[in-house]
């Protein structure tokens, strides 16, 4: 009779010996859950509007300082094009590491 009560204090200690690691990973994906439930459809719509805006915004800056250069100072480049394009590459840069900052996850993660 007294082996089986051993038998079940054993368990019963093995339980609260994991207690600590079990309440952690509860929480961590509770908090998961609640940060992913954010995560709609409106989520990627204001993503994909984020990037669109950062990408046309540094280009029209480009094409407008390019154009000004171009009206002040006569030269054989064309600066409207080349600051267009360098524009055009600063905010696909720029997006990227936005949408690379959001995919990541999270440290807490497991």
């Amino acid at each position: 009779m007294s082996g089986n009560n051993n038998h079940k204090n054993g368990k019963k200690d093995k339980k609260e010996k994991d207690l600590p690691g079990t309440v952690g990973k509860k929480a961590s994906r509770r908090i998961k859950a609640r940060r992913d439930r954010d995560r709609s459809v409106w989520f990627g719509l204001g993503m994909f509007g984020m990037v669109g805006w950062t990408v046309a915004i540094t280009t029209v800056i480009g094409v407008a300082l390019g154009m000004w250069i171009d009206r002040t100072w006569a030269s054989p480049y064309s600066w409207t094009l080349t600051l267009l394009l360098i524009g055009l590459m600063i905010g696909i840069l720029n997006a990227w590491y936005w949408v690379s900052k959001e995919s990541r996850p999270d440290d807490d993660e497991d």
